[in-house]
């Protein structure tokens, strides 16, 4: 039996601005990536976004990124490992307060936009972020871009890595995600996100940008929240995978 766990970065609306699409979203995914107050997100909408997940029955992970809100957490910065280290640490405290609150365990860990594209890249970006998740709670799976240095960190260091993979972004073919700025960037034809995250399941490839495929395991499926499509993809996703015998399944069961 296919199992995948279907995930979502959410809660990253702050203040008066809203954005995502996060109480309809949760009615789909299995797993919650929560923004924790650095790139987006605020104590309030962390707070609602955890009593949402639990409503509806989502796991929930600490969503940490850059201390760049003017930026959304998608600009590179210039930081040092210890303090990534002492920014995620940083992050996963406070969201641990808000799923204490709800009687939540952290499921996940999973770094958002220029972080996680640092981390997928730089292997001591990525061993600061697996050693902060590793010192706070060792049980705690780091939800990783599939095949990449982040995966490695968590590995050496005996932290639960899950392979992440992506039903809205394009792939360079050394697997790492193409920039957003890059034309084909972003997938927004619902019938091709679908039947490209069947292949990922089955197949374990992805066809990348230049028209390679690459080779990955994938143990979840992330659909961003604040695409405009991103309904109507989790949707279709959920039908198509559900065709095929695929069973969202949350990723505390899958690794």
């Amino acid at each position: 039996m296919y199992q995948i766990d279907i995930n979502s970065d959410l809660g990253e609306s702050f203040g008066n601005y809203r954005l995502g699409y996060d109480d309809e979203i949760l009615k789909h995914v299995t797993s919650a990536n929560i923004a924790c107050g650095y790139h987006a997100g605020d104590p309030v909408v962390m707070e609602k976004t955890v009593e949402m997940a639990v409503k509806n029955g989502v796991m929930v992970g600490a969503h940490p990124g850059l201390p760049d809100l003017l930026g959304f957490g998608r600009r590179a910065m210039a930081v040092s490992t210890e303090e990534v280290k002492a920014y995620v640490k940083y992050q996963i405290g406070a969201f641990w307060a808000f799923a204490k609150a709800k009687g939540q365990k952290i499921q996940h860990v999973k770094p958002h936009g220029a972080l996680y594209n640092m981390a997928a890249v730089d292997y001591n970006i990525a061993r600061a972020i697996a050693d902060a998740i590793y010192e706070i709670d060792k049980t705690i799976i780091f939800l990783a871009l599939a095949n990449s240095e982040m995966t490695r960190a968590a590995n050496d260091i005996g932290l639960k890595a899950a392979n992440e993979v992506f039903a809205d972004r394009a792939y360079n073919k050394d697997g790492t995600l193409v920039a957003r700025g890059i034309k084909g960037a972003m997938i927004h034809d619902v019938e091709q996100c679908a039947k490209r995250v069947v292949k990922m399941v089955k197949d374990k490839t992805v066809i990348c940008l230049t028209g390679e495929a690459i080779n990955l395991e994938p143990h979840s499926i992330c659909v961003h929240g604040d695409n405009p499509e991103a309904v109507e993809f989790v949707t279709a996703i959920k039908s198509a995978l559900a065709a095929e015998g695929i069973h969202p399944t949350a990723l505390k069961e899958i690794v």
